[in-house]
């Protein structure tokens, strides 16, 4: 028996799963709820996977993957549904993950996004930095702050992304799309092209470099909104890391500059929904003066103080949101505490609740 890609394609929009995983020696996974679901059928062959990877690989990423190993693009299905893909080598053998983009574009609400973002997505110029790990949702916040500009302001929306994810339709906002690899070098050329281009918005869809990371400041500094995400958890190691990017002679330099540009941080997990799909809790870094004092001093571990107090503002720790989801009923005791920063302060808080827990 041999795979199709269709057939395991339409499986993945079936079961509503997030991801497809294809490797050698293993059955078609499937990712539904947080967890790995096996496809019934054999494990995928060698030569299996090189035909599944070659009938959706266009021929530029399969000659990137023959020289660097691993390849990204997206691409779309059945005309309405969008994946992205990574496929790579391992073990001498074609590997591939695939995951499905949601068709539909979600609301603040519907994402569980307090309702301050909406108040500093408004903001003329800054920086918006959206942190998480891989698989955290956070194309899906970014999406979504985006189409809300696009339905409820005007102007010139710019997003760079590698590839493009979700698809934006001119609404009240002229929105253009580029993608890296595509239609332009990088996402440092595209941030440095895009300030010509009239913006007001622009979304970075990784900023992974410091070349990337110093254009993004830069174009926040000089007067427009700027959105940027970056692997990481919690509003004090996101700062970190921007700053760690940088060498020793220009680290003075770019504390000042993010104290003065950053607007918020948003740092977010996705977490196992009681009774099945998933449901993200976020951790929410209004800048104020004193959060800009911390960043231009170095003493960005005292952040997680100021958010704790910073409640007036839309602040909340990222520990305080999943006891919020926990009371509510929407995720279990365990996962609050695995998905915590502080497991030892969670644990007594669940407990605390009445929560039986199972360690």
């Amino acid at each position: 028996m041999s795979y199709e890609i269709n057939t395991l394609l339409d499986q993945v929009i079936e079961q509503s799963a997030s991801d497809l995983h294809l490797q050698v020696q293993q059955q078609p996974m499937l990712r539904v709820s947080g967890g790995l679901r096996a496809v019934e059928g054999p494990a995928l062959t060698s030569d299996d996977t090189e035909a599944l990877m070659a009938a959706i690989t266009p021929a530029n990423c399969q000659e990137q993957l023959k020289q660097r190993g691993g390849a990204d693009f997206g691409f779309s299905y059945r005309n309405d549904i969008r994946f992205r893909v990574n496929v790579m080598r391992a073990k001498g053998s074609y590997g591939m993950v695939l995951r499905q983009i949601p068709k539909d574009l979600l609301s603040f609400e519907q994402i569980g996004l307090p309702a301050v973002i909406k108040n500093l997505i408004t903001r003329p110029r800054g920086l918006i930095l959206v942190a998480g790990p891989t698989g955290s949702g956070k194309s899906t916040t970014l999406a979504s702050m985006v189409d809300w500009i696009n339905e409820n302001l005007d102007g010139h929306i710019i997003t760079i992304e590698d590839p493009i994810e979700y698809y934006h339709d001119h609404k009240k906002c002229l929105v253009t799309q580029r993608e890296v690899g595509n239609d332009v070098p990088s996402f440092a050329d595209a941030i440095r092209s895009g300030l010509r281009q009239d913006p007001d918005v622009i979304l970075v869809g990784e900023m992974r470099d410091l070349e990337t990371i110093e254009a993004a400041v830069s174009a926040a500094e000089t007067g427009h909104l700027v959105f940027g995400t970056l692997h990481t958890t919690g509003a004090a190691r996101t700062v970190d890391r921007i700053v760690d990017a940088f060498p020793a002679n220009m680290k003075d330099q770019i504390r000042t500059q993010l104290a003065s540009s950053i607007v918020a941080v948003i740092s977010q997990v996705l977490c196992k929904r009681k009774g099945g799909g998933r449901v993200a809790s976020f951790e929410i870094m209004v800048a104020n003066n004193s959060i800009a004092h911390l960043i231009r001093e170095n003493k960005t571990f005292r952040i997680a103080s100021d958010i704790q107090t910073g409640a007036k503002l839309g602040m909340v720790s990222l520990d305080a949101h999943l006891l919020r989801l926990y009371n509510a009923g929407e995720i279990t005791a365990d996962e609050a505490l695995i998905k915590s920063q502080d497991i030892h302060a969670m644990r007594d808080k669940l407990r605390q609740s009445g929560a039986v827990l199972t360690d």
